[in-house]
């Protein structure tokens, strides 16, 4: 989620049926019914991604975004942050010093929407299910240091390990561990279309236009039993083709907050000057923007020219151009707010410099202008992409040095191309799967990697990402954390550019939206309510 923000492509005979009436807003936040949010997150189903919201599936931040209301995990991110706290379960914790065993006892009477029983066993189908499939695009990566799952007692399952893993708690709080049912999921098959079923705060319905998920609606699950407190009986999520027309629906009052995302002009126009009713929220963000490598890639196999791109890119001038309040720059993989974060990718190229990039260049006896194709997806990230990529393309033909052209192509043709190989130097996102360092590092160096990338770096894989997981204490991992950051500026398998920040807009009357997304971009509809806001 990838993880995150994936579009799916369509194909017939894979949906839901409509739903039939689904609700609607009723002028700002005041008034009765479902409170209503906007995102321009896209889901369709296709041939080759036909189960956007099976936990074995999904990685991605709008389907995990659906999951998280839906689909009850044992852990998860408590309110503010912080370590993941029990969820599903009542209790949860290593139970050996070489954190290798971890045990979860359930809560008491926990029970599925349908009202039948949650049990270990149920618990254990769960995860097997994700292994056994390990789709391609799915989650299975993060479940890579899971050796076996043994459902002790009918309410106490216990995770062996492959090796020490210090995050495990947190990939428990992530959909991917989702607690699904033997009656509605198949152990070894994929669950088609736009049905969810599980234990989580909300049950859903879909409504579903031309193969497109047009709404989802969230009602109060009356068996759910876990950490979560609603504030709310009802939520719809309605999806919009772009950042004005969501925008348009929020001043109007159609629809009561957005989430999902605004452009860098409406966040500058929004901070001037607000439409009446109209609340402007700033929130933590740990999103980041990078540009990527196919390492074998005739044109920039040699590392030179990866470093030579890493000198001269201008980070500061491509945030000030095109994205404005909701950027800042970013010299490693690892967002600044993280533990662990090191700027090594300033500490070894500076910024703009282009001196520097030359010698580069000359010292491995490449020839300039150095002729490349920088892709990117135009229907994925937001409008400022396009805009992007232009920018980039403008500044570092600027320094003679290299010949840059970029293409833009809608997700469904670019993710797959991408992951076969085809594109030398591509942009894409990354919204974490939990905050922890491992997880801007990990997905991106170990085998079986999101990118697909042939890079490999053996003291990474087999050395320090192990060492990093040892520690309970993360700030104990923090030497081999920086050894893999210094690795990556070296090597430059992906060039980091910039690290998001996080706005919602929300109408008058709707209370909690401060707590409604967190800092990974977790959608939290729970926390919304009505009432007198300030």
């Amino acid at each position: 989620m990838n993880r995150k923000t994936m579009v799916l492509t369509a194909a017939a005979g894979l949906l839901t049926p409509t739903l039939a009436a689904c609700g609607s807003a009723s002028g700002g936040g005041a008034g009765t019914g479902a409170i209503v949010v906007g995102t321009t997150d896209r889901f369709e189903a296709a041939e080759y991604a036909p189960a956007p919201f099976d936990p074995a599936y999904a990685y991605d931040a709008g389907a995990w975004n659906v999951l998280r209301q839906t689909v009850q995990t044992l852990m998860h991110t408590p309110r503010g942050g912080g370590q993941p706290v029990p969820e599903a379960a009542s209790d949860c914790r290593f139970t050996d010093s070489g954190n290798q065993s971890y045990r979860c006892t359930l809560r008491p009477g926990l029970k599925f929407a349908s009202g039948d029983p949650v049990t270990a066993k149920d618990v254990k189908f769960s995860l097997d299910r994700v292994l056994a499939i390990k789709d391609e695009s799915g989650p299975s990566s993060l479940l890579s240091t899971l050796a076996t799952v043994e459902a002790k007692s009918a309410d106490t399952v216990v995770f062996h390990l492959k090796t020490p893993d210090a995050t495990f708690p947190y990939k428990l709080s992530t959909p991917a561990t989702g607690i699904v049912s033997e009656k509605h999921y198949d152990a070894k098959k994929l669950r088609h279309g736009f049905d969810v079923d599980g234990s989580g705060p909300y049950t859903m319905k879909a409504e579903v236009k031309d193969n497109h998920l047009v709404r989802a609606v969230f009602s109060k699950n009356p068996h759910y039993k876990g950490d979560i407190k609603l504030q709310n009986d009802k939520v719809e999520l309605r999806t919009f083709e772009d950042s004005a027309a969501m925008g348009k629906a929020l001043t109007d009052g159609r629809i009561h907050m957005v989430s999902r995302t605004l452009s860098p002009a409406q966040i500058t126009e929004f901070a001037a000057q607000p439409p009446k009713g109209v609340k402007l929220v700033p929130m933590p963000g740990l999103e980041i923007r990078y540009i990527g490598f196919n390492t074998e890639a005739p044109v920039v196999k040699d590392k030179a020219v990866r470093q030579a791109l890493a000198a001269a890119v201008d980070r500061n001038a491509l945030i000030s151009k095109v994205y404005g309040k909701s950027a800042q720059p970013l010299y490693s993989l690892v967002p600044t707010t993280v533990s662990g974060h090191v700027n090594s990718f300033f500490s070894k190229y500076g910024e703009a410099n282009t001196a520097k990039a030359a010698a580069l260049l000359k010292d491995a006896g490449i020839k300039t202008p150095v002729k490349l194709t920088l892709h990117y997806t135009s229907d994925h990230y937001g409008d400022g992409t396009a805009a992007e990529f232009e920018a980039l393309k403008a500044q570092l033909n600027s320094t003679q040095l290299f010949d840059i052209t970029v293409q833009g192509s809608e997700w469904a043709d670019f993710r797959p191309a991408q992951k076969n190989g085809d594109h030398a130097a591509y942009g894409l996102g990354w919204f974490p799967d939990y905050p922890d360092a491992d997880n801007f590092l990990a997905p991106f160096l170990e085998q079986d990697n999101f990118l697909g990338t042939p890079y490999a770096n053996s003291t990474v894989r087999t050395k320090l990402i192990p060492e990093s997981r040892r520690a309970v204490d993360r700030n104990v991992a923090a030497p081999a954390l920086a050894e893999i950051q210094d690795i990556v500026a070296e090597d430059v398998p992906v060039l980091p550019l910039w690290q998001g920040k996080q706005y919602v807009a929300a109408r008058d009357g709707i209370t909690g939206v401060e707590w409604s997304v967190n800092a990974i971009s977790d959608l939290q509809l729970w926390e919304l309510g009505r009432g007198v806001s300030g």
